[in-house]
């Protein structure tokens, strides 16, 4: 009666002892081998002093279970919240009354969360030879075990991957609110072994006790680092390796090597053996297919099936088909198609201007107005011949600010093919965005040095793409005599050069139409995102000739080559040509007749006037 009596009470008192004890209680040392163990303590504001304790005390019980010691199970400890602290190193300590004194003294951190980081510093520091950790040649297995209750505020599930990766098994332990969706990220596989969630810091010795059985109750074959290439088998107190059917235990007694059926020399392939385990098959060179005796190879035609898709011609090669194109036609990207060969793309043309390919040759075009010399290559220049010539340039923010440095070096290289004087080629430029600004008329500079330094003094507008807008002002007001343009009698041509890279934010068709009503020859050079129906709107007929387009600005300069001469006068207005002298007789009687207009309309404002004063004296009068 005596003893059943006391056995309730020593069940109590069992319940009552620190868990510490509990977890000592449970029987001998875990003798594990040698072991690399790492606590990652979660020490964030977020866990109490007393659940702290607690923790403090599932530790210390969990550490008398171990079999602790240089050559046996090392220790370390980590704590973190928003910043990661190392209690001890793995090497720091071999008794473990040591680490139980470091583990009494702890004081938390009370932060933040950052597992993730904590994770990082286990897998590059805690677990580094330099911290302790057993080289990876010895294969002592590494243990991380992480304490948790709350969600991570930085992210867990890729360096925990990383870290398990590097061969580092990991335990993830949450108590109360922890997340279980992080804990699952964070374990090694099987997560059913690996992921342990309590109720509180009360039951955390349910966590020791779980882990004390599995480290001590593995099957050899399950440890880390047996090293079997396909079979661990498992015996008292060890383990041995085995292969599979067709296989021989090489030397290491880990290794298993396939035996060898073709080294006997009497399997009969033609080009190469292949081993398989308890049996081998023959295998042909590239570009050679196995005959029906599995033994002997023949050539692989490719082409005989008819699926090549070769435009024009099919060779079978040991790799494997290739098109062929006939004389004069390249292969595209798509290994198949075939496209006349542009002659004016692959040789050294030498065309001043434009050349065009025909088949297997090509030839050299000139601009509107100039003809090709005898060269068959170059064109008559126009150094000598008179133009007006007004430059609109796109300063949108679309250009940015290098590029639009880029446009004034290439406008500037426009001028230097030019005669700029009074008397030859005269230059006006007008910058366009969401306004229009005339930058200089065509009357103000007279040389090329003049008009070239007021280029680079042109400021970026930046904004919008009024192109159309631009157009209206060129037409209403810098081919006028007003802005330095010559007189229409005089017949000097009359020419127009946009620039632009994109897309114009009101309509052109008007003023683009009206320019070439008025007589301007217009030119279109596009950039980068320029559309091309509008670029064709705005230049005149043909298109080709008055179309320039590149794809980028730094390259923008082989547009020169189409640009030079394009501007020159046309036919019978071009070098050589004099101006008009204005005392001809159709300049005077031009002259005249505008003279006489002027006067009659002096005289209808002059009789305007006179009427209003004989009023207002009249009004005067009768004030009085």
């Amino acid at each position: 009666m005596t003893g059943f009596l006391c056995w309730p009470l020593a069940l109590l008192l069992f319940f009552l002892q620190p868990w510490e004890t509990q977890l000592q209680s449970t029987g001998p040392r875990c003798h594990t081998g040698p072991l690399d163990l790492v606590f990652v303590i979660d020490s964030s504001r977020s866990v109490r002093p007393f659940e702290f304790e607690t923790m403090r005390q599932f530790l210390v019980g969990l550490l008398r279970s171990l079999d602790v010691g240089r050559n046996a199970t090392r220790v370390g400890v980590i704590q973190y919240s928003s910043q990661v602290q190392s209690v001890f190193p793995l090497r720091a300590f071999a008794r473990r009354e040591d680490m139980e004194r470091a583990i009494r003294d702890l004081v938390p951190l009370a932060q933040g969360t950052m597992t993730g980081l904590a994770i990082q510093y286990a897998m590059n520091v805690a677990f580094s030879e330099a911290e302790g950790a057993r080289p990876p040649e010895e294969r002592v297995p590494r243990v991380a075990v992480i304490v948790t209750d709350g969600r991570p505020q930085d992210r867990v599930a890729e360096v925990a991957a990383q870290a398990r990766a590097r061969g580092i098994e990991i335990y993830a332990v949450g108590v109360q609110r922890a997340d279980v969706g992080s804990l699952r990220a964070m374990a090694s596989p099987p997560l059913d072994e690996h992921v342990f969630l309590v109720e509180s810091f009360d039951r955390i010795q349910d966590f020791g006790l779980q882990f004390q059985g599995r480290l001590c109750g593995k099957d050899p074959c399950a440890e880390w680092g047996h090293g079997c290439q396909h079979q661990c088998v498992s015996a008292p107190g060890t383990f041995y390796c085995a292969c599979n059917s067709g296989y021989t235990l090489a030397a290491d007694k880990k290794r298993c090597l396939a035996i060898d059926l073709c080294a006997g020399g009497t399997h009969g392939c033609e080009h190469y053996c292949i081993n398989s385990p308890g049996s081998y098959f023959c295998r042909c060179r590239v570009g050679f297919v196995l005959q029906q005796d599995q033994r002997s190879c023949k050539v692989f035609d490719h082409c005989s099936f008819g699926n090549h898709s070769c435009q024009h011609e099919c060779v079978s090669t040991l790799a494997g088909p290739q098109c062929h194109c006939l004389a004069g036609y390249d292969l595209l990207q798509d290994g198949k198609s075939c496209q006349v060969r542009d002659l004016c793309n692959g040789v050294d043309h030498g065309c001043e201007f434009q050349c065009v390919s025909e088949g297997l040759s090509y030839r050299c075009l000139c601009p509107e107005g100039q003809q090709l010399q005898a060269d068959g290559k170059t064109c008559n220049g126009c150094r000598e011949g008179h133009v007006d010539l007004v430059l609109l340039v796109d300063g949108s923010k679309s250009v940015r600010p290098q590029n639009f440095e880029l446009v004034k070096r290439f406008v500037n290289q426009i001028v230097d093919f030019l005669d700029v004087s009074p008397e030859g080629t005269r230059i006006g430029l007008v910058q366009f965005s969401s306004r229009v600004r005339t930058e200089f008329p065509l009357g103000r500079y007279g040389t090329a040095a003049e008009v070239k330094q007021a280029v680079l003094a042109v400021e970026y507008m930046e904004r919008g793409t009024m192109t159309g807008l631009a157009l209206r002002h060129m037409v209403e007001h810098s081919f006028s005599e007003a802005q330095g343009a010559r007189p229409r009698v005089l017949n000097v041509p009359r020419v127009g050069l946009v620039f632009t890279d994109g897309r114009s934010q009101d309509d052109i068709s008007v003023w683009a139409a009206r320019a070439k009503e008025e007589g301007i020859v217009m030119f279109a050079v596009g950039v980068g995102k320029a559309v091309e129906e509008e670029l064709r709107e705005i230049a005149s007929e043909p298109a080709e000739l008055h179309v320039s387009y590149s794809p980028d600005f730094s390259t923008m300069t082989h547009l020169l080559e189409n640009l030079k001469g394009s501007i020159c006068p046309e036919e019978g207005i071009g070098a050589g040509t004099e101006l008009r002298s204005p005392c001809e007789c159709e300049s005077l009687v031009e002259f005249q007749d505008r003279t006489l207009e002027a006067l009659e309309s002096l005289t209808q404002n002059l009789a305007q006037v006179t009427a209003r004063l004989e009023n207002l004296e009249h009004q005067l009068a009768n004030q009085k």
